[in-house]
């Protein structure tokens, strides 16, 4: 079994005036390659902090987390943003697309920073859009959008990278039930094909589609089973973003 991401003994303290917040205490699992992990608790559980280290935004006071065979936890900052361009897709409630810029131009973001634009790439990034059912507006910009439909870019963009996990930050918080089901069809098929998902998240019905829940409370893992009842069915708008054909262009191919 090949592990995604392997987390030893991690901790994280914050220094606060004279206080030290122990927002980690030790936070230790694996998640196998094809996993979908959900990852919960209330505030103040350690979430945020474990969102923002599975990111490679901060780096833990002690302990291991090993991506693709390396310890990203003792890694520089240009080191991290490296890791952060090339090896982790990120989806975030505010999607964070460029309102100038087009859904195809958006999802060609990470390659123009990690400078490999070319032919080749931005055909990918064309196939990538009408993977998740954009394919007729390639020329859009955001605001001309619905809510489901800028998510669906930024999942697009998650891709490009061929990223070893997909770090989905409250993916759905932002849109209503009908749009919901479609994020959560969209990301159910791309699990199927092998993608990756650690999706962190506040609600039940949507940690009840992951493969996996872990409950984080006071900074260490409460729970950490299997989904055993987990929803794949979904709502009647759904129907068609769960039966998109991701054969037609490959989410975990490498673009090099």
């Amino acid at each position: 079994m090949n592990l995604a991401v392997q987390i030893r003994e991690l901790t994280k303290h914050y220094v606060l005036k004279s206080e030290t917040v122990r927002a980690l205490r030790g936070v230790s699992f694996d998640v196998p390659e094809g996993d979908y992990v959900a990852i919960m608790g209330p505030s103040g559980s350690g979430k945020s902090t474990l969102l923002n280290l599975l990111g490679c935004l901060d780096r833990p006071t002690s302990g291991s987390f090993i991506l693709g065979g390396d310890d990203v936890a003792r890694m520089s900052d240009d080191q991290l943003s490296a890791i952060r361009a090339s090896r982790i897709g990120f989806v975030f409630q505010s999607y964070n697309l460029i309102p100038q810029l087009t859904v195809v131009e958006n999802i060609e973001v990470p390659l123009y920073y990690m400078g490999q634009l070319n032919a080749k790439t931005k055909k990918r990034c064309r196939e990538l859009a009408e993977m998740v059912g954009l394919g007729e507006r390639l020329g859009h910009r955001p605001a001309q959008l619905s809510g489901g439909q800028q998510q669906r870019v930024a999942i697009a963009r998650s891709l490009v990278n061929n990223p070893q996990f997909i770090l989905a930050d409250e993916a759905t918080g932002n849109l209503d039930s009908v749009t919901t089901d479609e994020i959560l069809a969209l990301f159910h098929r791309l699990n199927e094909n092998g993608v990756t998902i650690i999706m962190v998240t506040h609600e039940d019905e949507v940690a009840e589609h992951a493969k996996r829940v872990i409950r984080l409370r006071d900074g260490l893992i409460q729970v950490d089973e299997r989904n055993k009842q987990r929803k794949t069915t979904f709502g009647q708008h759904a129907a068609k973003m769960a039966q998109i054909d991701l054969n037609s262009t490959d989410p975990v191919a490498t673009s090099s």
